[in-house]
């Protein structure tokens, strides 16, 4: 009979580093085994410190599903607020690991938990010894970078790298293009009058990346398509906020229906933002945004 395995943490993206141990705590399982992921909801630092907290990479619906695709039986997320955080680490192991009942438990070596993070490794295991469950450790995972640098995978990289537009290197440490995704809501229209109609994109909490031009593939209710993503405040069109617009390549829908979901996975850098001294020459801009998007290939690395 199958053993049960579990692993803890946020899991914001669910990266290359998440995977190692999701595979580590299904080979712990072993065949006939369950492998459980617990996660939280909202993140622990948005209820401590909300002016602190990051922004999202992942909604948690796509966490839950980009958990499951691993071949997790069971994600658990647990609702938190300021008072479960209060729970000292000998609380938490009581409360939320021990009735979950597993045989063993995988972790990162850095793995914190318990009021002010006290708890860790050292503790889990020897939780573990008392309760009939063994701790293992995973060790980190490093990616390659278009830069051929190799870096440890983790959650707070890979905002850094979409934060300087770095799409490329953000996928390679999650193992697939980055998504934004969202509602289409109003916009100011400009796209319409220029010949260019594009979809504004409310992201919600989701991060942004770096001002600037992205080539990606969209997906919408009725089907997938080629998209060049404008993300920034339109310095040509002076006193806009800052916004992320998918143009939708070769899609023939009504322009002005607002209300649907629209995800876009970016797979590459095109340019900068730029002001232009005419909106014929941003409109010739557009136009080369959208040959690139089509022709693909490498580009320069940001």
């Amino acid at each position: 009979m199958g053993r049960t395995a579990l692993t803890i943490g946020n899991f914001d993206g669910v990266h290359l580093g998440h995977a190692a141990l999701v595979e580590a705590a299904r080979r712990a399982a072993g065949a006939g085994g369950r492998t459980i992921v617990l996660t939280f909801d909202p993140p622990p630092v948005l209820v401590l410190q909300p002016e602190a907290a990051p922004r999202r990479l992942m909604v948690p619906t796509r966490r839950v599903a980009a958990l499951q695709a691993l071949g997790v039986d069971e994600v658990i997320v647990q609702a938190i607020d300021r008072d479960w955080l209060m729970q000292g680490p000998e609380d938490f192991l009581h409360e939320s690991v021990e009735p979950l009942g597993p045989d063993v438990v995988v972790e990162g070596a850095d793995f914190r938990f318990g009021l002010g993070r006290t708890g860790d490794i050292e503790a889990l295991t020897a939780f573990g010894r008392t309760r009939g469950f063994h701790v293992e450790v995973v060790s980190d995972v490093s990616a390659k970078l278009t830069d051929a640098s190799s870096v440890i995978v983790r959650s707070s990289v890979i905002r850094a790298l979409l934060e300087r537009g770095r799409v490329a290197d953000a996928a390679a440490m999650l193992g697939r293009p980055w998504c934004l995704e969202g509602q289409v809501v109003p916009g100011d229209a400009r796209g319409r009058v220029i010949g260019c109609p594009t979809a504004n994109l409310d992201h919600g909490d989701l991060i942004l990346p770096a001002d600037g031009v992205y080539a990606g593939m969209a997906t919408c209710p009725d089907g997938t398509y080629p998209a060049a993503v404008s993300v920034g405040t339109k310095p040509t069109f002076e006193g806009t906020p800052r916004v992320a617009e998918v143009h939708l390549i070769g899609w023939d829908g009504p322009v002005g229906v607002y209300g649907w979901s629209l995800e876009v996975h970016l797979t590459r850098w095109i340019r900068d933002q730029a002001r232009f001294d005419s909106v014929q020459a941003l409109k010739d801009r557009i136009a080369g945004d959208i040959e690139e998007v089509l022709r693909g290939g490498a580009t320069p690395a940001r």
